[in-house]
């Protein structure tokens, strides 16, 4: 299966030259850029992220692509985050070099109801908390932290990626200039654009967890307000993890709902609290 998704349009083709690397094959294209499997000089396969050129002259744009990569190359020193291999530019296009891991991320394996995420399960939930701890003890927040952005090779190795949206975690929680990310995954402080910190990271692992475990999201809605509405008032259609997947131990479903609590405060303070309690459940 194919790295990150589906195909998207690109000026560029395989077999094409690119600075030092050949491209291979287009294996996704985002919102925000395209990427490739391409090689190097050495003949060995990486991963090349190409922000897309409608963006070039757009600031906020390239900023955070630049941030991204800049972030990365602070914190990828970690088993379950993509590794860095560069950032820069080549004939004007910005770009982040990561190694290029084959696999898919969990959003499709979802989708596909990979029999991995149950075999599995126990030692995925462990890396995706190891991830986030990382992030948050190097001094950053993901935020944008998710299913897509979880990529999981066929033995069930887990890397963390796109850090387009990550920032410098604030010493107490601080309003953001903007509050980007995906509204399924965001906590209640994002989506009312109040101040914020790693804690928000914090629910969307417990979001993501949920979905693994119960195979649907705990706050359904086609809209940011509606999610939020859901997450505000848990009686409309709120589902215990346990309920959807009895397997689960009562001390794990604990743990996920920790995480779901509204009230930042409610929530783990620190990943490496979670991964204590997680390793303490049966």
């Amino acid at each position: 299966m194919a790295l990150w998704g589906l195909l998207g349009a690109s000026d560029l083709a395989p077999g094409m030259a690119l600075g030092p690397y050949r491209l291979h094959e287009l294996i996704n294209s985002g919102g925000m850029a395209d990427l490739w499997l391409v090689s190097n000089q050495r003949e060995e396969a990486c991963a090349l992220r190409l922000l897309h050129p409608r963006l070039r002259f757009n600031l906020r744009a390239r900023r955070r692509f630049i941030q991204g990569c800049e972030i990365l190359s602070r914190i990828h020193n970690h088993n379950q985050v993509i590794e860095y291999q560069g950032h820069g530019k080549i004939d004007g296009r910005h770009y982040l070099l990561m190694e290029y891991v084959e696999g898919a991320n969990m959003k499709e394996m979802l989708n596909l109801s990979d029999p991995l995420l149950v075999d599995r399960v126990w030692e995925i939930l462990r890396d995706m908390a190891l991830a986030l701890e990382h992030v948050h003890e190097s001094g950053f927040m993901h935020l944008d932290y998710k299913p897509e952005n979880l990529l999981l090779t066929r033995n069930g190795q887990l890397r963390l990626v796109d850090f387009d949206l990550a920032m410098p975690a604030p010493p107490r929680p601080a309003r953001l200039k903007s509050y980007g990310g995906t509204f399924s995954y965001m906590a209640p402080e994002q989506l009312l654009r109040q101040p914020v910190d790693h804690r928000a990271d914090v629910f969307a692992w417990g979001v993501t967890a949920y979905e693994l475990i119960a195979r649907r999201r705990p706050f359904q809605g086609e809209t940011a307000e509606e999610v939020l509405r859901k997450q505000l008032d848990r009686s409309q259609d709120f589902l215990l993890p346990r309920e959807l997947n009895p397997e689960l131990s009562a001390a794990m479903e604990k743990v996920i709902m920790r995480c779901l609590e509204r009230d930042p405060d409610r929530r783990y303070p620190f990943m490496s609290v979670l991964i204590r309690e997680m390793e303490a459940a049966p």
